[in-house]
Order: structure tokens, then sequence, then C-alpha cells
């Protein structure tokens, strides 16, 4: 173990625990910090480099999330192992600086009316900037003129293209240009979009548990669908070496309906299968990385993808509204010459009015200062709901939690999942099961696991919610 010699530099614009979590990490893929090497504590970092005990913590809590380090109770922070996975092009270093709902839950019985309803899809719109949004609306429509009707850039307007590509890459980390960029309206569009650039009777895989909906689209496109068994970094690799498909959908930032955030090891396993052969891509659905609890965002996969292997798709449906219906897909280079050969005739599907608008709202700052505003917001439930579920643990166990707008149950004792939305639902909550997200043979056994989602409810009704699900489990 060595002391880190960091030197911070006032002049770069970011927090102190940012600069020592981007020198770590830029030591552990440059190789200078060795797999299985043991970093200083916080507390003696902290007073190596004079810094606050939880400027140390914030930038460890960082690299624990992204799978950089590991915990070991009572002995420190380890280095993780990465060698021999795919390595990362030396030109990243040198330049580095679903859509409207997851999933369909039927819920059991008669669908009478809920005092509580632990959606996992529902967002809050109570603090949307209604004012805003009229004001941009109305200065777009009295500046814009006759232009804004007539029928626009068939991948959506090249000035909201570049908006977005710069936040993405401020954010995600995605390096892309406008011109890789296509807007549509929604994901299931953007999808329909890609069996056209990919071809028709492609061999894909999925996680299972899986976003239910993009299932069912693939399923429609005739492709030949392969479930991989998912483990605490999400996907097995080695599950896709036992298959010969050619496509993998996952969800590396928050898987859903699990919330797995998937390490940077594992990450760099899928893009070196990815890149053993040419024609395998990974489709990238980052479909709610903006809520995030502890540190900051995980960077995207496409931001460590140097080889075009890549689809980026996004949507603005959980970070704005689900009315948007604004989504974004970001193509590797090979496959947008594809894309121009094959699609070109396709018109756009989102108004260049509504572009116009969104374009605005991001690009005038009244995006990050919503989405800030709602990181807090979201929050405050998501820890009041925990701190509500204490009384659960000794019967269920908590996984999920630290992003995204639900947790997940799972019952320590056996309980089965659908007597679980049975019970809550006598005394009027109603609570979605994680079989609903299940395909195949592992759909039909009996599940153990509900989702309780917090993001579309008040505190009070959040209060109300446990004390009657203690009633109805405990």
């Amino acid at each position: 173990m060595y002391d880190l010699n960091i030197e911070f530099r006032p002049d770069s614009g970011k927090c102190l625990y940012e600069q020592i979590y981007e020198y770590i990490r830029r030591e552990i893929r440059e190789g200078k910090l060795r797999p299985g090497e043991r970093l200083p504590s916080t507390r003696s970092l902290a007073e190596y480099l004079q810094v606050s005990r939880s400027t140390a913590s914030l930038a460890y809590d960082q690299l624990l999330a992204e799978g950089y380090i590991a915990a070991r109770p009572y002995r420190g922070y380890y280095v993780c192992r990465m060698e021999g996975l795919y390595r990362l092009d030396a030109r990243e270093e040198a330049t580095a600086g679903g859509d409207e709902h997851r999933g369909e839950f039927p819920f059991p019985g008669e669908m009478t009316p809920a005092i509580v309803d632990f959606s996992p899809t529902a967002t809050d719109m109570s603090r949307f900037p209604f004012s805003v949004w009229r004001k941009i609306n109305k200065n777009v429509l009295s500046q814009g003129g006759g232009s804004l009707f007539a029928q626009g850039d068939v991948q959506g307007e090249y000035s909201l293209r570049e908006t977005i590509g710069r936040y993405l890459h401020s954010s995600r980390g995605v390096n892309c240009t406008p011109q890789q960029i296509i807007v549509g309206a929604g994901n299931d569009y953007l999808l329909l979009l890609l069996e056209k650039i990919l071809g028709r009777h492609v061999k894909i895989a999925m996680e299972n548990p899986t976003y239910k909906r993009a299932y069912q689209i693939f399923d429609s496109f005739s492709y030949e669908i392969t479930t991989v068994d998912m483990d605490e970094a999400g996907m097995t690799v080695s599950g896709l070496h036992q298959s010969d498909v050619t496509a993998v959908y996952v969800m590396p930032s928050h898987q859903y309906p699990t919330g797995v955030l998937m390490p940077i090891g594992r990450r760099l396993e899928l893009l070196n299968w990815a890149n053993e052969m040419p024609g395998r891509y990974l489709i990238e659905d980052d479909y709610d990385s903006e809520f995030r609890y502890r540190g900051k965002p995980i960077p995207s996969l496409q931001a460590s993808d140097t080889q075009g292997r890549v689809i980026y798709i996004g949507t603005f449906s959980k970070s704005i509204a689900p009315a948007i219906r604004v989504s974004y897909m970001v193509l590797p280079q090979e496959l947008l010459e594809r894309y121009r050969r094959r699609c070109y005739f396709y018109s756009a599907t989102v108004s260049r009015i509504d572009q116009k608008i969104l374009e605005e709202f991001i690009g005038g700052g009244y995006f990050e200062r919503y989405l800030n505003k709602m990181r807090k917001h979201y929050k405050e439930k998501h820890d009041l709901l925990l701190e509500g579920l204490t009384d659960f643990e000794k019967d269920f166990r908590i996984t999920g939690e630290n992003a995204g707008l639900h947790l997940l149950l799972t019952g320590r004792k056996g309980q089965k999942e659908r007597e679980l939305i049975l019970a809550a639902q006598s005394l009027g909550v109603r609570v979605y099961g994680l079989s609903d997200s299940l395909v195949g043979k592992a759909g039909e056994q009996p599940g153990h696991t509900v989702l309780l989602g917090y993001g579309g409810l008040e505190c009070q009704d959040i209060d109300k919610g446990l004390a009657l699900l203690r009633q109805a489990w405990l």
C-alpha cells in the first residue's frame, strides 16, 4: 500500500472528490495500480491529502459503484482484477477531459382503485416547470415562423442533435458527433428502426429478467432471442460464449428491473466479446441513468467503446416527462452508413416545434436545474422508503437501492410473490412482481420478489403504504 500523490488543480472546475476519483481511476486503467493492490483507508488518505474524510469517502464510493475497487470487511479497499480484458484505446485517455415505461405489470384480480400504488414506472410531475415550458413554447412559435411547420431533417433537427450530443458527453461520457444521433418518438420507434439497420433474423441475447417491452418488440421482428442469466455484476459473458448471438441488449447503468449496476470489469468483458468478431454489437439502453443518489452518474458503456461496437439508446421520458416522447439513438459509424443506405426515406417522427422547445429547454440550462431538483426530491423519497423498510429486513432482503425509482424486496422465508401481492391488494396497496419481467421458463417458476416504486408517490403516501404493508406482510 502506497500513498497517493494527487496534485489538486484549483483551476480545473472539479470538486476535490472528483479529482481523487479520476486520479485513482486513471492509475488503475493504466496499470499503475495493480489488481489486488490495497488502497489507503479513507481516514489515512484524507489525512495525507489534507481533505475531509467525507471527500475521500465520496471518491471511493464512486470507484466502488463502477467496479474499479472492492471493499473487504475489516481489511480495506482493493483494486479489482481487470487485466486480460478488452483494452481501452490510448486515444480515449488522450482526449478524455425505454423509454416511457419499464415493463408491463398486470395486477392480479380486479383492478380496484388502490389507496397507495407503488408503481415502478410512475414519475412525479408536480415539480415540473410548466411556466418555463409554456414560455419557451410561446417564444418558439412566435419566432419560428412557417418554417417550423415544414418537414424537417429525418434524423432530427441538427441543432437539437448538437445539444443532445453535448449533454451526453458531459453527463454520460458518450463520444459522438451530431451526425451519429437519430431522434425518434420513443424507444419503440428507435428499436423498429434498428431492425431495418441490423437486418432481419438477427440472433440477440437479453438479460433475464429484462425489459419485457423490448423483448416483445424483438420477438415481433422474428429475432432469435437467447436469454442469459445474471449474477451480481449483471449479464454473464460466459453465457454469451455458449451461444452464437451477434447482438446483445443490456442496461448496464441500472438494469431493469433488478437495479444491478454493471461494474467496469464486466463492461470490459462485454466489449471484449463484441470485438472478438466483426458484426457483433451491444445495444445499451440507458433509460434512467440521471437518477443516482450516491456519487455521480455512472459513465455509459459507450464511453469505453473505441471500436464502434455500442449502439446507445436514451430517452427524456423519465428525466422530463413521459408525454415528451423524445428518444435518441447514437449509431457507430459503420451502422450510420448502413442507416443512410437503408432508411434515408423514413420521415422524422418528432415535430420540429417539439424539438425546438426541447433544444431551448436543455440549452437554456432549465433541464439541468430541473434534474438537480428532481434528484434531490427523489432521493428524499428513496431515503424515506428505505428508512421505513427497516422493520421489514428480518423477513425481506432489500436490493436495488441508491438509483432509479424503485426498490426490490425478496422474501427470506419463502413468501410467494403472488401471495404478497394479493395480501397487499386486500388492504388497498398495489405492488408488482419481478416475475412479470422474466421470460421463458423462468417466468413460470413461483417468484419471491416484489417491486416497490416511489417516483409517483408523495411522502405521506409512502408512509401510509408502508403502514398497510406492515399489516399485510409482517
